[in-house]
């Protein structure tokens, strides 16, 4: 196998190249020497990167024109990025979730945090849903796509191009079937005991999120025989995992149409469509009219969507988060549950848990914290990046 000719390109001398040895995997624009031929350089074009003193730090894959200028994918300076290393990142992505499920229904690769910088597949039995949020990634897909069948044995897969990550790499919003053919109906996905149902070409995201999966199982521990209110539904995760748990009724609001005939197909699979409802509006316009007419209910789950993605808007999604915990706070019951979620990379645990805890109080409600939940084990955490954990939930009894 002969060694690839890469690029060079380097650290300032006063970067950090310690934190990048320790395993940080993003190097900064400011954070590089960008002459002209750096900046020349195509987006999505791997280059050996190395420190100040000219020493090699790995293979990084390099694009001028983000913030994150570059995103290491191999310690060694000689690696070549082809289908065979894909396969190696995929088999050991794939046995992890192997241990953990026992149907194929899952986060594949959760970018970073399983070695593939920027790239997120999610799974569903014959069918992979793939992100290449960054351009490296999307440069090589084909290799990507070749080794995910070849690993998995997927008959179709689904490049996915919509999301701000895409944006912020400069890349197409073009979705498309890579492999195989479009499933004809939206397919049913077993979790938690529940089914949902999963629209892999015209929903949101990947079609399902996977991560909320053990918080959807603990809000359905408390849900036995209660009234279930499930804002910001989507297909209806927190409301049909109560309905499989044994709640009484259950309510998904929403502003999609779409996402809510799906949540009403997944109850009608269920079995309980009998206890399953929908009201499509704005959440703060339906949790403003609840409350108005004096609706009560057992547990209340509020799953916004990212009210703080970055840094600039964190204030304003703090107001948010506030919002939503004041307004949902007089519809639960006494000793009833609370769930408030967050995805907002910006708003950390404590931020979050601050706005929740003021707008609990402005509602004049007292709470209990009884339970933090975060993403399930197919979204593993990079411990040097605090990106990689986004999702928290918190439970409240008030």
């Amino acid at each position: 196998m002969t060694t690839p000719s890469y690029p060079v390109i380097r650290l300032r001398p006063k970067a950090n190249a310690r934190a990048i040895r320790h395993g940080f995997p993003w190097i900064y624009d400011n954070e590089l020497v960008t002459d002209r031929r750096t900046r020349k350089i195509a987006p999505g074009t791997l280059a050996v990167l190395e420190d100040g003193d000219r020493q090699p730090m790995g293979v990084v894959a390099v694009n001028p024109e983000s913030r994150i200028i570059g995103r290491m994918l191999d310690r060694d300076p000689q690696a070549v990025i082809d289908r065979d290393w894909f396969e190696k990142r995929l088999f050991k992505a794939l046995s992890l979730r192997e241990r953990l499920f026992e149907d194929p229904f899952y986060r594949l690769v959760h970018a970073e945090a399983d070695g593939l910088p920027g790239v997120v597949i999610d799974r569903f039995g014959d069918h992979a849903v793939v992100q290449p949020n960054a351009a490296w990634a999307d440069a090589a897909f084909e290799a990507l796509t070749d080794a995910l069948v070849a690993v998995t044995g997927v008959k179709t897969v689904i490049k996915n191009a919509s999301g701000r990550a895409r944006q912020l790499e400069g890349l197409d919003n073009e979705t498309a079937v890579a492999r195989g053919s479009a499933p004809e109906a939206p397919i049913p996905v077993p979790m938690n005991g529940a089914i949902y149902m999963a629209d892999l070409t015209g929903g949101q995201k990947t079609g399902l999120f996977f991560d909320q999966r053990p918080n959807h199982a603990f809000a359905a521990r408390l849900s036995r025989g209660a009234r279930v209110l499930d804002v910001f539904s989507h297909v209806g995760g927190f409301s049909l995992a109560a309905l499989a748990g044994g709640a009484a009724s259950g309510l998904a609001v929403d502003g999609s149409e779409a996402a809510l005939s799906l949540a009403a197909a997944g109850a009608e699979a269920m079995g309980v469509s009998d206890k399953f409802s929908t009201r499509k509006g704005d959440a703060f316009d339906v949790l403003t009219s609840l409350g108005e007419e004096g609706a009560k209910f057992d547990v209340v789950v509020c799953d916004p969507p990212a009210f703080a993605p970055s840094k600039p808007a964190l204030e304003a999604g703090l107001r948010a988060y506030e919002r939503v915990a004041r307004l949902a706070a007089p519809l639960v019951a006494e000793d009833g549950y609370l769930v408030l979620c967050s995805c907002s990379h910006a708003a950390d645990l404590a931020k979050f848990r601050g706005a929740s805890v003021r707008g609990i109080g402005r509602a004049g409600r007292q709470a209990q914290l009884i339970h933090t939940g975060f993403a399930g084990p197919d979204h593993p955490l990079m411990p040097q990046l605090a990106e990689s954990g986004y999702l928290k939930s918190l439970f409240f009894r008030l």
